[in-house]
């Protein structure tokens, strides 16, 4: 029988296998860690399957929302195009400053663009850009349907939308929840339902960060 040691166990596995020891990658965990931000980035495995996402859909123009110390932002970053873009956003100034210092030193701040406050209000003043080829949803849960609803209006056919810690340990299926972040996950899948232009799956995890889940989607 699996159990949470196991999962920790088989990630490490993958990532010996699979993929090479990075001191930059290290170095930037380590950043984090020692400016007290959250323990809360994606494991490397999951950073290599944003790798890859990216590289799936050749994406020359990639949306994060919520960058933290730019772990995720830079395992993304890696997989773009001489002339692709990220633009990301981070809510707290100094989780954007870490990230800002990250990206220089893995090389990757003049492909990346922060911009700090809440995404709410950042996302209205990308309208006119380019559409996004590839949108990776990562911050505050309860704001995730609006978050859908404005990554629709800044993506065109075939936009690929990944959403992150969707399945909570399960907390998800509590339908009587107070939790603002259950709260806010239910909200999305109840928009994703049927929707008319987004065409959706979503997958569970288990791994060196718990149990949890993905929610992918396709601007049909």
């Amino acid at each position: 029988m699996s159990n949470p040691e196991t999962w920790k166990q088989v990630d490490q596995y993958f990532i010996d296998q699979l993929i090479p020891s990075d001191p930059v990658m290290e170095n930037v965990l380590k950043a984090n860690e020692e400016a007290g931000l959250p323990s809360i980035d994606v494991s490397a495995i999951q950073g290599k399957m944003l790798q890859l996402f990216v590289k799936m859909k050749a994406a020359k123009h990639v949306l994060e929302i919520g960058t933290l110390g730019g772990y995720s932002t830079i395992w993304m970053a890696k997989a773009l195009p001489e002339d692709g873009h990220i633009t990301t956003l981070e809510f707290n100034p100094k989780h954007a400053e870490v990230a800002s210092n990250n990206l220089e030193m893995a090389g990757a701040k003049d492909k990346v663009e922060v911009i700090v406050g809440p995404a709410l209000d950042s996302l209205p003043t990308l309208e006119g850009r380019e559409p996004f080829d590839f949108i990776f949803i990562d911050a505050d849960k309860n704001n995730n349907p609006r978050y859908i609803k404005e990554a629709l209006t800044l993506s065109k056919p075939g936009t690929t939308i990944l959403v992150d810690n969707v399945v909570r340990d399960g907390r998800l299926l509590d339908s009587e929840s107070k939790d603002k972040s259950i709260i806010g996950i239910r909200e999305m899948f109840d928009l994703l339902n049927n929707h008319p232009n987004l065409d959706s799956t979503a997958f569970q995890t288990v791994g060196n960060k718990g149990y949890d889940g993905f929610v992918l989607a396709v601007v049909t």
